[in-house]
């Protein structure tokens, strides 16, 4: 079967992580997964959640490995087992310092998203009533991201500070997880024209499955999937389009409303109805759960894809721009701000 024999990189799950999930995973046929550890969380609690990936690679040598290299995923191909990318939803978690980011690199940090819906020190977030842009903070730390190889995430990120850190970026950036809107239009989901942008610079565009962004909700399947897979691929082209499933397994409608409350504790992110499609969610028919991810190949398969398209969206496609973004000087921690802003 294809599947089995692709390099498989899904570009964001965040399910509830243990021995369960990354089960799952290498029962799907996952070469590499990039995990969410961190949205809300500050500093300390990153640091813990961090933590309990260190522990778990220890205690579940056999099924993941992590990943902090190309070369890495290749070898969990060849090992039958699991590489996992930590990644963060929201910079906010380095709080109001940039040498923080070297520190997360060092401890195999690979991805990180700007901003979670809504306002943070770098910028605006898709759900912000107004979107004011990269912040000079913001400038600070993508050029540092660059310089240490972390890739930067505008999934959740407003239109202007998404479009200011692909022009700010020296480096490839990512909707690691997203949809086009031109099927649906609701806030998370991006224009062509903002597809295209990533694209032109380099990055990739991650295809979410995760219901509220697709155009049939709740009663999607796995084929209205595999149409907005397609649509992305028209836009950017097969060397820019790559999957970004965007997995809950595991998690309760309770901590999907607190993923949709600002900070987590504040006000609702969206109106009444919005919100209520964000937490009461049914994944795609099909493709309900980690464990049936093969049924995206054979899906791409079934309508005709040509195998090489299909090797480079389900996965090469994210192990070129890892290997373009990965590759950075030492992160030694700095002392101060990456640019000079109003000096002299």
């Amino acid at each position: 079967m294809l599947h089995d024999d692709c390099l498989v990189v899904d570009g964001l799950q965040i399910a509830r992580w243990g021995a369960e999930a990354f089960a799952d995973q290498r029962a799907a046929g996952i070469t590499a997964a990039t995990c969410t550890c961190s949205v809300w969380e500050g500093f300390e609690e990153t640091m813990a959640n961090i933590a309990a990936f260190q522990r778990w690679f220890l205690e579940h040598a056999d099924l993941i490995r992590p990943v902090r290299t190309v070369g890495d995923v290749h070898a969990a191909k060849a090992e039958g087992r699991v590489g996992i990318v930590l990644a963060f939803q929201n910079i906010a978690s380095i709080e109001d310092r940039l040498d923080y980011l070297a520190l997360f690199k060092a401890l195999g940090v690979g991805v990180i998203q700007l901003t979670y819906n809504t306002q943070n020190l770098v910028g605006a977030g898709c759900y912000e009533s107004r979107d004011g842009g990269l912040t000079d903070f913001g400038h600070d730390a993508v050029a540092e991201m660059n310089r240490v190889g972390i890739v930067v995430d505008v999934s959740h990120v407003g239109p202007r500070t998404a479009r200011e850190a692909i022009e700010a970026s020296t480096r490839p950036v990512v909707y690691s997880h997203t949809a086009p809107a031109a099927l649906h239009p609701h806030p998370r989901n991006k224009t062509d024209e903002e597809l295209r942008r990533v694209a032109e610079h380099g990055g990739l565009v991650g295809v979410t499955l995760f219901p509220p962004f697709l155009a049939a909700g709740n009663s999607a399947t796995v084929d209205d999937y595999a149409a907005a897979i397609e649509h992305v691929v028209d836009v950017v082209g097969e060397d820019h389009a790559a999957i970004g499933t965007d997995f809950i397994d595991g998690h309760d409608s309770a901590y999907l409303s607190w993923l949709n409350h600002d900070k987590g504790r504040g006000r609702p992110i969206a109106d009444p109805q919005l919100l209520d499609a964000l937490v009461n969610v049914r994944m795609p028919r099909g493709i309900e759960r980690i464990r049936d991810w093969p049924a995206i190949t054979q899906t791409l398969e079934r309508r005709g894809w040509p195998e090489g398209r299909i090797r480079k969206v389900v996965g090469e496609n994210w192990l070129r721009l890892f290997d373009d973004v990965w590759p950075a000087a030492p992160a030694a921690v700095g002392t101060g701000s990456t640019t000079d802003r109003g000096a002299g």
